[in-house]
């Protein structure tokens, strides 16, 4: 059920590799036995799990860490028993020869620029999701990774999930039927004073605000902005200048399995209804947002709203696949199957079998050794990404948005100045 209508768009990737290839050596198979050593940028909450993980690879060794804000950095030492050297400008890392791969868990909107540059470096590369913050962004990662021949994991590490697995598969099979209607949600009851409106100020000691900022507009240092909490997951994410709201940030995570249980099919038109409507914090992300897709022979949808907690099930979070022959339920904790009246499918309810952030990054090192693609490849969490902007660019434009897989661009001319935005110098991405 692949969408082969952007076949020219993969030409080019294919070319730009093949280009690249005629003068590059190809890297020789690694053995279990040979030493990796990595370097890990952005060691917030995210950055600090992955750098757990990867301590508990074999034969992987962390000789750098790297971050803007110097308690986040001194921890991530600390966290390696004071073995790894502490990096306070990303592009250390980048030309230190010895340094195989990098991992990078720093705010999106710095996700492209360093996965580029640790492309043309030479190194594979570990990104968090959700890929970028512009589809023009995404384009460019790809062809980086192409042209330079890496192995790039993003982090939608669901795909290694083995029950997520399992769900994708079911699906595929035909085992619900027609699936003709998709599902996917997060919901919460939150207060609405949010996040707080606190003013803008002068950054923390330790931080180098102007590099946290990099290809981002020139703002004043706000609490929010930089988003440090010990309570939660950095408040970056619902500001438009470094991210996009929960559409990117945990419906990439949905979209992605509804994407690969259809063949990495991508939607054909997007529409998009919501906003501010609780919150009377300083965020610019909708709290409240439902955006429908119409993909080949489906539709999805994706809903968020922070006012009320209910769902079915009880579960804060998943995705629904409606069949012909039954429901389909899955999220992280597991799957349940309900039949259909007069189906003769069985109901079953099963729990995850494997830790996937682990199974995922033994995912990426095996594929560091052997040069294969890895689970979550760089171009798959590309085409789910873009997926995820589409509904913002949906969003913010007020119109229906028709996606031309062929030419990787919107039908509508008037929303194409949203597919890409300019980068504060010196950050433009060159590939």
């Amino acid at each position: 059920m692949k969408d082969s209508s952007d076949a020219p768009r993969r030409a080019f990737l294919r070319a730009a590799g093949a280009a690249a290839g005629a003068s590059l050596l190809s890297r020789r198979i690694l053995g279990a036995n040979d030493r990796l050593v990595g370097g890990f940028i952005g060691m917030g909450r995210m950055g600090m799990a992955n750098l757990g993980f990867a301590q508990q690879m074999e034969n992987v060794v962390i000789k750098a860490v790297c971050d803007v804000y110097e308690p986040h950095l001194q921890q991530a030492v600390d966290a390696t028993g004071r073995k790894a050297k502490a990096v306070r400008d990303f592009r250390e890392i980048l030309a230190d020869k010895e340094i195989d791969f990098v991992c990078i868990s720093t705010p999106d909107h710095w996700h492209a620029y360093m996965t580029v540059e640790a492309c043309k470096a030479g190194k594979d590369v570990y990104v968090e999701k959700p890929l970028c913050v512009t589809v023009e962004e995404g384009v460019q990662m790809v062809a980086a990774a192409r042209k330079y021949q890496r192995v790039v994991q993003a982090g939608t590490m669901q795909r290694s999930g083995i029950h997520f697995q399992q769900a994708a598969a079911m699906v595929a099979r035909g085992d619900l039927g027609k699936v003709t209607m998709v599902h996917t949600w997060n919901y919460g009851n939150q207060p609405p004073a949010g996040i707080g409106t606190p003013p803008d100020s002068d950054p923390p000691p330790g931080l180098d605000w102007d590099m946290w900022l990099g290809p981002a507009p020139k703002r004043p240092f706000n609490k929010n902005r930089f988003g440090v909490d010990a309570k939660a997951f950095s408040h970056f994410r619902w500001f438009w200048d470094y991210a996009g709201g929960m559409m990117t940030d945990w419906g990439v995570h949905w979209l992605d399995i509804v994407q690969m249980a259809f063949g990495e099919a991508m939607p054909r038109a997007v529409t998009a209804l919501g906003g501010k409507l609780l919150m009377r914090d300083n965020r610019e992300t909708p709290d409240t947002i439902h955006v429908t897709y119409e993909y080949p022979g489906f539709l999805a949808t994706y809903e968020n709203r922070s006012g009320n907690a209910q769902s079915m099930f009880g579960k804060s979070g998943g995705i629904l696949f409606y069949g012909t022959r039954g429901t389909l339920f899955v999220d992280r904790s597991g799957y349940r199957l309900v039949p259909e009246k007069g189906s003769d499918l069985v109901e079953v309810e099963v729990g995850r079998f494997n830790n996937m952030n682990l199974a995922h990054w033994e995912d990426f090192i095996d594929s560091i050794r052997t040069r294969r693609r890895p689970v979550s490849d760089i171009e798959t969490c590309q085409r789910s990404t873009t997926t995820c902007i589409l509904g913002n660019i949906a969003l913010l434009s007020r119109m229906r948005i028709d996606w031309d897989a062929e030419q990787w661009t919107t039908l509508q001319v008037e929303a194409r100045s949203l597919l890409a935005r300019p980068a504060r110098d010196p950050w433009k991405i060159v590939v």
